[in-house]
């Protein structure tokens, strides 16, 4: 680099073009309230169809949604909405105005900017850089409350050039729940720690399938590995999506799966996680679980064990009082006993959150009400002898409790049954 005297250096300092193009971004971003990029550290695990499902549930609840697809040498975005021909360029402004896919919903897309959808772009990393700038920039996007980014697989050019450009940009990571795709989930998320991006939450895609024909739960790339890495990592966990093949049957005709299946799993998962991420249920949950975590590693916690006849007893879900014991460096201070509420399913997690709980005792619990209590960030014990309440936490404070075939310390490991 060469030394600049009084007068103005080209090589350091931005000419005028670049200046201008500053602007222009940062005038559209200006007009977008929320930045979502979908990202993943490996490719095959659905990420663009959750970035364009979940656009269209956000439209759907009535936002104003832009889809940005970054992801240069594989553009697949319009082709899963059914969308053809290039955008039209707005006579006053002489920027792009994005193609329409529905009220509430504006696409761009490289795709939709060359002659032949089945040319090979190749470009190197600053020709990305340029032309990211230039979807942000000369975009005619308009007010948003959403816009969602598709990137392509891995930490590269495309994603670094997103943080690097919108400084409040959040990012929602997608897996699958084999091994090897959370390991280069991992990745991901050191990704994000390093250019210091927020992450927004982890979607688990292709958990789990249930055949149409007998109803039985097959997981064909394993379950709830992504949920379990999101409690590790201390990031929000925002759901799961089913394996569907009417997702690929849709993506692939260009038609919305949403409205063709709006009964189907795969569609009420993206309306919810749309509602979290819409409602701002993220960050309070998991400033729940921050909390609750906290207060355990500080060794301030409160117990909480289902009793029946004043002792431990086997049926958690329904049981007719509950032990609420207080914890403080490592001694007791005081225990109550309350009525738990009626019986549904989720109802005791949250009413064990919102009390305060952050450990429980039991004796056998099943998998999906462990991972309930793990989301509120509570430690899962089972496989505890029928005793009394305060001699079970003095003898787990002690680390001499005795756990029977159930046993599950829940945060740690998460293969248990119960009943």
């Amino acid at each position: 680099m060469q030394s600049c005297g009084e007068g103005t250096c080209s090589s350091t300092n931005k000419n005028n073009a670049e200046i201008q193009e500053d602007a222009s971004v940062n005038a559209s971003l200006g007009k977008i309230r929320n930045k979502l990029l979908v990202m993943s550290g490996k490719g095959g695990v659905g990420k663009t169809s959750v970035s364009v499902n979940l656009s269209i549930a956000l439209a759907g609840r009535g936002f104003k949604v832009g889809l940005m697809d970054v992801d240069i040498h594989g553009p697949d975005v319009p082709r899963m909405l059914g969308l053809s021909g290039a955008p039209d360029v707005d006579k006053i402004s002489h920027k792009l105005i994005p193609m329409r896919y529905s009220e509430n919903l504006n696409v761009i897309s490289t795709e939709s900017l060359i002659p032949d959808r089945d040319d090979a772009i190749i470009w190197r990393g600053p020709m990305k850089h340029s032309a990211i700038k230039q979807f942000i920039g000369e975009v005619e996007w308009g007010e948003l409350d959403y816009l969602i980014i598709d990137s392509p697989p891995g930490t590269g050019d495309e994603p670094l050039t997103i943080a690097q450009t919108i400084s409040d940009a959040r990012t929602i990571i997608v897996t699958t729940p084999q091994e090897v795709a959370l390991a280069d989930v991992r990745k991901s998320i050191n990704f994000c720690k390093t250019v210091k991006m927020e992450i927004l939450g982890m979607v688990e895609n292709m958990s789990g399938f249930v055949c149409p024909h007998c109803g039985e739960k097959l997981d064909l790339f394993g379950s709830g590995g992504g949920e379990k890495t999101a409690l590790t990592a201390n990031i929000p966990f925002l759901g799961k999506i089913p394996f569907d093949p009417n997702v690929v049957s849709c993506g692939d005709a260009g038609v919305s799966l949403q409205e063709n299946y709006a009964e189907s799993a795969v569609t009420k998962a993206f309306v919810e996680i749309a509602e979290k991420i819409s409602e701002n249920k993220i960050d309070q949950s998991l400033n729940k679980i921050d909390q609750s975590l906290n207060n355990r590693r500080n060794n301030n916690m409160k117990f909480a064990i289902p009793l029946a006849d004043g002792k431990l007893t086997a049926h958690f879900g329904h049981c007719q009082e509950f032990a609420l014991i207080n914890v403080e460096e490592n001694e007791i201070k005081n225990k109550e006993i309350l009525i738990p509420p009626p019986h549904e399913p989720g109802v005791l997690p949250k009413w064990l959150n919102e009390i305060g709980a952050n450990v429980i005792i039991a004796g056998g619990m099943g998998h999906r009400a462990i991972e309930l209590f793990d989301q509120a960030g509570i430690k899962v014990i089972t496989g505890a002898p029928v005793e009394e309440p305060e001699a079970l936490v003095r003898n787990y404070l002690s680390n001499v409790m005795v756990l029977g075939d159930n046993a599950c310390s829940g945060g740690d490991s998460h293969e248990c049954g119960g009943h």
